[in-house]
């Protein structure tokens, strides 16, 4: 299942050369992300932190094919992914599209951790909405 968010190029997003600051793109792809993972895994960052579990990011790959000017307007979109090994994992795939054309593209990798450390995990309610999700394997991306 593919989310989207629209967004529009913040003015203070803008670099000298009149385009946005490449630090910005994975603040807007985190933004709709974020949004994601609450409104349809159901994971609340505030709540789960409260209760000891992070979710954290541990990588993540970022295209940049073309710049966003200021007030553009855009879409984000995320698609969450399974890890095709198995590895308690959760890949979104995201892109940012102006006018039918992709800007941005980029794959993220998180997973959650307990505040007071340990192994990587999903929380059992998470899992059971990843387990038909379909399958990445992060080794093979290009």
């Amino acid at each position: 299942m593919e989310y989207s968010k629209n967004y529009k190029v913040k003015e203070e997003h803008i670099d000298v050369q009149g385009i946005m600051d490449g630090l910005y793109y994975p603040f807007y792809m985190e933004w709709c992300r974020h949004d994601y993972i609450k409104e349809v895994l159901g994971f609340d960052f505030a709540e789960e932190a409260a209760k000891g579990v992070h979710m954290v990011l541990s990588q993540y790959t970022l295209k940049f094919l073309r710049s966003l000017k200021k007030d553009d307007e855009f879409t984000v979109t995320c698609e969450l992914h399974a890890d095709a090994g198995g590895q308690p994992r959760l890949h979104f795939k995201q892109s940012i599209i102006m006018n039918g054309k992709v800007m941005t593209s980029a794959v993220f990798t998180g997973t959650c951790v307990a505040a007071t450390g340990g192994r990587p995990y999903l929380p059992a309610e998470m899992a059971e909405k990843v387990k038909d999700a379909p399958k990445l394997d992060i080794a093979t991306l290009k």
